[in-house]
Protein backbone atom coordinates (compact mmCIF):
# COMPACT_ATOMS: atom_id res chain seq x y z
CA UNK A 1 0.00 0.00 0.00
CA UNK A 2 1.29 3.45 -0.86
CA UNK A 3 2.17 5.82 1.98
CA UNK A 4 -0.43 8.35 0.81
CA UNK A 5 -3.23 6.02 1.92
CA UNK A 6 -2.12 6.42 5.54
CA UNK A 7 -2.84 10.16 5.63
CA UNK A 8 -5.60 10.80 3.09
CA UNK A 9 -9.31 10.05 3.13
CA UNK A 10 -10.36 6.86 1.39
CA UNK A 11 -13.34 4.58 1.10
CA UNK A 12 -13.69 0.86 1.82
CA UNK A 13 -13.86 0.38 -1.94
CA UNK A 14 -10.18 1.35 -2.12
CA UNK A 15 -8.79 0.08 1.17
CA UNK A 16 -10.48 -3.33 1.23
CA UNK A 17 -8.66 -4.39 -1.91
CA UNK A 18 -5.55 -4.61 0.26
CA UNK A 19 -7.06 -7.29 2.50
CA UNK A 20 -7.44 -11.03 1.89
CA UNK A 21 -11.24 -10.76 1.95
CA UNK A 22 -12.14 -7.59 0.01
CA UNK A 23 -15.82 -8.46 -0.47
CA UNK A 24 -16.31 -9.25 3.22
CA UNK A 25 -14.34 -6.13 4.16
CA UNK A 26 -16.57 -3.93 2.01
CA UNK A 27 -19.67 -5.48 3.56
CA UNK A 28 -18.71 -4.59 7.14
CA UNK A 29 -17.12 -1.14 6.79
CA UNK A 30 -19.32 1.98 6.52
CA UNK A 31 -19.43 4.06 3.36
CA UNK A 32 -21.20 7.09 4.85
CA UNK A 33 -18.13 9.11 5.82
CA UNK A 34 -14.62 9.68 4.43
CA UNK A 35 -11.90 8.30 6.64
CA UNK A 36 -8.24 7.38 6.68
CA UNK A 37 -6.99 3.82 6.88
CA UNK A 38 -6.50 4.43 10.61
CA UNK A 39 -10.18 5.32 11.02
CA UNK A 40 -11.29 2.21 9.17
CA UNK A 41 -8.71 0.13 11.03
CA UNK A 42 -10.22 1.19 14.35
CA UNK A 43 -13.72 0.40 13.09
CA UNK A 44 -12.59 -3.03 11.92
CA UNK A 45 -10.82 -3.86 15.20
CA UNK A 46 -13.90 -2.75 17.15
CA UNK A 47 -16.06 -5.03 15.01
CA UNK A 48 -13.57 -7.87 15.53
CA UNK A 49 -13.81 -7.37 19.29
CA UNK A 50 -17.60 -7.52 19.10
CA UNK A 51 -17.35 -10.70 17.02
CA UNK A 52 -15.00 -12.27 19.58
CA UNK A 53 -17.37 -11.42 22.44
CA UNK A 54 -20.36 -12.82 20.56
CA UNK A 55 -18.48 -16.01 19.71
CA UNK A 56 -17.41 -16.50 23.33
CA UNK A 57 -21.02 -16.05 24.44
CA UNK A 58 -22.12 -18.61 21.86
CA UNK A 59 -19.54 -21.13 23.05
CA UNK A 60 -20.64 -20.55 26.64
CA UNK A 61 -24.23 -21.20 25.60
CA UNK A 62 -23.30 -24.53 24.04
CA UNK A 63 -21.32 -25.51 27.12
CA UNK A 64 -24.40 -24.96 29.28
CA UNK A 65 -25.82 -27.97 27.44
CA UNK A 66 -22.67 -30.02 28.02
CA UNK A 67 -24.61 -32.73 29.85
CA UNK A 68 -26.01 -33.80 26.48
CA UNK A 69 -22.66 -33.64 24.69
CA UNK A 70 -19.92 -36.23 24.46
CA UNK A 71 -16.82 -35.80 26.58
CA UNK A 72 -14.62 -35.13 23.55
CA UNK A 73 -17.05 -32.54 22.16
CA UNK A 74 -17.19 -30.76 25.51
CA UNK A 75 -13.40 -30.68 25.65
CA UNK A 76 -13.17 -29.27 22.14
CA UNK A 77 -15.64 -26.55 23.10
CA UNK A 78 -13.70 -25.78 26.27
CA UNK A 79 -10.58 -25.31 24.15
CA UNK A 80 -12.51 -22.96 21.84
CA UNK A 81 -13.72 -21.15 24.96
CA UNK A 82 -10.13 -20.68 26.13
CA UNK A 83 -9.01 -19.39 22.73
CA UNK A 84 -12.04 -17.11 22.40
CA UNK A 85 -11.26 -15.68 25.83
CA UNK A 86 -7.71 -14.94 24.73
CA UNK A 87 -9.02 -13.30 21.57
CA UNK A 88 -11.35 -11.05 23.54
CA UNK A 89 -8.48 -9.98 25.81
CA UNK A 90 -6.06 -9.47 22.92
CA UNK A 91 -8.49 -7.40 20.85
CA UNK A 92 -9.39 -5.26 23.87
CA UNK A 93 -5.70 -4.54 24.39
CA UNK A 94 -5.20 -3.73 20.71
CA UNK A 95 -8.20 -1.40 20.55
CA UNK A 96 -7.12 0.42 23.72
CA UNK A 97 -3.68 0.93 22.18
CA UNK A 98 -4.80 2.36 18.82
CA UNK A 99 -8.09 4.05 19.69
CA UNK A 100 -6.71 7.56 19.97
CA UNK A 101 -3.48 7.52 18.01
CA UNK A 102 -2.19 7.09 14.48
CA UNK A 103 1.37 6.55 15.66
CA UNK A 104 2.92 3.67 17.57
CA UNK A 105 6.45 2.95 18.68
CA UNK A 106 7.91 0.23 16.49
CA UNK A 107 8.14 -2.29 19.33
CA UNK A 108 4.52 -1.66 20.33
CA UNK A 109 3.36 -2.01 16.73
CA UNK A 110 5.21 -5.33 16.48
CA UNK A 111 3.61 -6.59 19.69
CA UNK A 112 0.11 -5.61 18.57
CA UNK A 113 0.71 -7.16 15.15
CA UNK A 114 1.72 -10.37 16.92
CA UNK A 115 -1.45 -10.29 19.01
CA UNK A 116 -3.63 -9.79 15.93
CA UNK A 117 -1.88 -12.69 14.22
CA UNK A 118 -2.50 -14.80 17.33
CA UNK A 119 -6.20 -13.89 17.27
CA UNK A 120 -6.47 -15.19 13.71
CA UNK A 121 -4.51 -18.35 14.54
CA UNK A 122 -6.64 -18.99 17.64
CA UNK A 123 -9.86 -18.87 15.61
CA UNK A 124 -8.43 -21.26 13.02
CA UNK A 125 -7.18 -23.57 15.79
CA UNK A 126 -10.66 -23.70 17.32
CA UNK A 127 -12.10 -24.74 13.97
CA UNK A 128 -9.36 -27.35 13.50
CA UNK A 129 -10.17 -28.84 16.90
CA UNK A 130 -13.87 -29.14 16.15
CA UNK A 131 -13.14 -30.67 12.75
CA UNK A 132 -10.75 -33.22 14.23
CA UNK A 133 -13.20 -34.20 16.97
CA UNK A 134 -15.57 -36.53 15.12
CA UNK A 135 -18.33 -36.36 17.71
CA UNK A 136 -18.39 -32.56 17.46
CA UNK A 137 -19.37 -32.50 13.77
CA UNK A 138 -22.95 -31.32 14.37
CA UNK A 139 -21.83 -28.43 16.57
CA UNK A 140 -19.05 -27.62 14.14
CA UNK A 141 -21.62 -27.30 11.36
CA UNK A 142 -23.72 -25.00 13.55
CA UNK A 143 -20.73 -22.82 14.40
CA UNK A 144 -19.02 -22.93 11.01
CA UNK A 145 -20.42 -19.70 9.57
CA UNK A 146 -19.73 -17.79 12.79
CA UNK A 147 -16.17 -19.13 12.98
CA UNK A 148 -15.45 -18.40 9.32
CA UNK A 149 -16.85 -14.88 9.58
CA UNK A 150 -14.63 -14.38 12.61
CA UNK A 151 -11.61 -15.52 10.62
CA UNK A 152 -12.48 -13.04 7.87
CA UNK A 153 -13.06 -10.20 10.33
CA UNK A 154 -9.76 -10.80 12.12
CA UNK A 155 -7.93 -11.08 8.80
CA UNK A 156 -9.37 -7.75 7.64
CA UNK A 157 -8.30 -6.10 10.90
CA UNK A 158 -4.82 -7.58 10.51
CA UNK A 159 -4.55 -6.34 6.93
CA UNK A 160 -5.64 -2.80 7.78
CA UNK A 161 -3.36 -2.69 10.83
CA UNK A 162 -0.36 -3.94 8.86
CA UNK A 163 -0.86 -1.25 6.22
CA UNK A 164 -1.35 1.59 8.71
CA UNK A 165 0.20 1.48 12.18
CA UNK A 166 2.46 -1.37 11.19
CA UNK A 167 3.38 -0.29 7.66
CA UNK A 168 6.90 0.86 8.52
CA UNK A 169 7.63 -0.85 11.81
CA UNK A 170 6.50 -4.43 11.31
CA UNK A 171 9.63 -6.42 10.61
CA UNK A 172 10.18 -10.02 9.68
CA UNK A 173 11.80 -10.90 13.00
CA UNK A 174 10.50 -14.13 14.50
CA UNK A 175 9.18 -15.17 11.11
CA UNK A 176 12.23 -15.70 8.92
CA UNK A 177 14.11 -18.58 10.51
CA UNK A 178 12.96 -22.10 11.26
CA UNK A 179 15.24 -22.55 14.26
CA UNK A 180 16.26 -20.61 17.34
CA UNK A 181 18.22 -18.15 15.21
CA UNK A 182 14.83 -16.77 14.22
CA UNK A 183 14.44 -15.03 17.58
CA UNK A 184 17.70 -13.13 17.62
CA UNK A 185 15.92 -9.77 17.49
CA UNK A 186 13.52 -10.59 20.32
CA UNK A 187 14.24 -9.75 23.93
CA UNK A 188 14.39 -13.23 25.45
CA UNK A 189 14.84 -13.50 29.19
CA UNK A 190 15.25 -17.28 29.07
CA UNK A 191 15.28 -19.96 26.40
CA UNK A 192 14.53 -23.63 27.08
CA UNK A 193 14.49 -26.71 24.86
CA UNK A 194 11.95 -29.54 24.92
CA UNK A 195 13.23 -32.91 23.65
CA UNK A 196 11.46 -36.23 24.29
CA UNK A 197 14.76 -38.12 24.66
CA UNK A 198 15.70 -36.17 27.78
CA UNK A 199 18.68 -34.34 26.29
CA UNK A 200 16.95 -30.96 26.49
CA UNK A 201 15.76 -28.91 29.45
CA UNK A 202 12.37 -30.66 29.53
CA UNK A 203 10.80 -33.77 28.04
CA UNK A 204 7.27 -32.34 27.83
CA UNK A 205 5.85 -29.02 26.70
CA UNK A 206 3.58 -28.94 29.75
CA UNK A 207 6.58 -28.99 32.09
CA UNK A 208 8.28 -26.23 30.11
CA UNK A 209 5.19 -24.03 30.32
CA UNK A 210 4.80 -24.75 34.04
CA UNK A 211 8.38 -23.58 34.61
CA UNK A 212 7.73 -20.23 32.95
CA UNK A 213 7.50 -17.26 35.32
CA UNK A 214 4.03 -15.90 36.08
CA UNK A 215 2.64 -12.38 35.79
CA UNK A 216 5.55 -10.95 33.81
CA UNK A 217 3.63 -8.31 31.83
CA UNK A 218 5.16 -5.53 33.93
CA UNK A 219 8.66 -6.54 32.83
CA UNK A 220 7.97 -5.37 29.29
CA UNK A 221 8.93 -7.32 26.17
CA UNK A 222 10.91 -10.03 27.93
CA UNK A 223 9.96 -13.38 26.44
CA UNK A 224 10.28 -16.90 27.82
CA UNK A 225 11.11 -18.90 24.70
CA UNK A 226 10.28 -22.60 24.39
CA UNK A 227 11.86 -24.44 21.46
CA UNK A 228 10.07 -27.75 20.84
CA UNK A 229 12.18 -30.04 18.66
CA UNK A 230 10.69 -32.36 16.08
CA UNK A 231 8.63 -35.18 17.51
CA UNK A 232 5.14 -36.26 18.55
CA UNK A 233 4.06 -34.93 21.93
CA UNK A 234 1.11 -36.80 23.41
CA UNK A 235 -0.15 -34.09 25.70
CA UNK A 236 -2.80 -31.43 25.95
CA UNK A 237 -1.08 -28.06 26.25
CA UNK A 238 -2.91 -25.29 28.07
CA UNK A 239 -1.39 -21.89 28.83
CA UNK A 240 -2.94 -20.04 31.75
CA UNK A 241 -3.44 -16.28 31.59
CA UNK A 242 -0.88 -15.64 34.31
CA UNK A 243 1.76 -17.28 32.10
CA UNK A 244 2.52 -14.20 30.03
CA UNK A 245 5.13 -13.42 27.37
CA UNK A 246 5.56 -17.04 26.32
CA UNK A 247 7.04 -17.73 22.89
CA UNK A 248 6.78 -21.24 21.45
CA UNK A 249 8.72 -22.40 18.38
CA UNK A 250 8.68 -25.76 16.61
CA UNK A 251 10.45 -27.42 13.69
CA UNK A 252 7.63 -27.00 11.21
CA UNK A 253 4.43 -28.53 9.90
CA UNK A 254 4.45 -32.29 10.27
CA UNK A 255 7.65 -32.16 12.32
CA UNK A 256 6.64 -30.85 15.74
CA UNK A 257 3.18 -32.28 16.41
CA UNK A 258 1.09 -32.10 19.57
CA UNK A 259 -1.59 -34.77 19.99
CA UNK A 260 -4.06 -34.36 22.81
CA UNK A 261 -4.30 -38.07 23.53
CA UNK A 262 -4.34 -37.43 27.25
CA UNK A 263 -7.50 -35.40 26.91
CA UNK A 264 -9.18 -36.00 23.55
CA UNK A 265 -10.19 -39.58 22.81
CA UNK A 266 -10.81 -38.62 19.19
CA UNK A 267 -7.15 -37.78 18.70
CA UNK A 268 -6.93 -34.00 18.85
CA UNK A 269 -3.75 -32.86 17.12
CA UNK A 270 -2.05 -29.53 16.76
CA UNK A 271 0.97 -28.78 14.61
CA UNK A 272 3.42 -26.43 16.25
CA UNK A 273 4.74 -24.22 13.49
CA UNK A 274 8.29 -23.03 13.19
CA UNK A 275 7.25 -19.44 13.85
CA UNK A 276 5.82 -17.60 16.80
CA UNK A 277 2.88 -19.76 17.84
CA UNK A 278 1.56 -18.23 21.03
CA UNK A 279 2.27 -14.97 22.79
CA UNK A 280 0.29 -14.49 25.99
CA UNK A 281 0.14 -11.01 27.42
CA UNK A 282 -3.45 -10.24 28.26
CA UNK A 283 -2.85 -7.48 30.78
Amino acid sequence: MEDIFSTTFNSPETLCDYTLYPSFCKSILPYDFPGTIFDYGRISIHQSLSAARDFLSLINWYLKSSSTLSVSTTRALHYCQLLAGFNQDFLSKILDSVNYTNSLHSSQAEDLHTLLSAVLTNQETCLDGLQETVSASSIKNSLLETIQNGIKSYSVSLGLFTNSWGQVSIKSRLLTERKLEGINNASVSKMVVVKPDGTGDFTTITDAVAAAPSNTASTGRQYYAIYVVAGIYEEYVSIAKEKQNIMMIGDGIGQTVITGNRSFVDGWTTTLRSILQHLVNSN
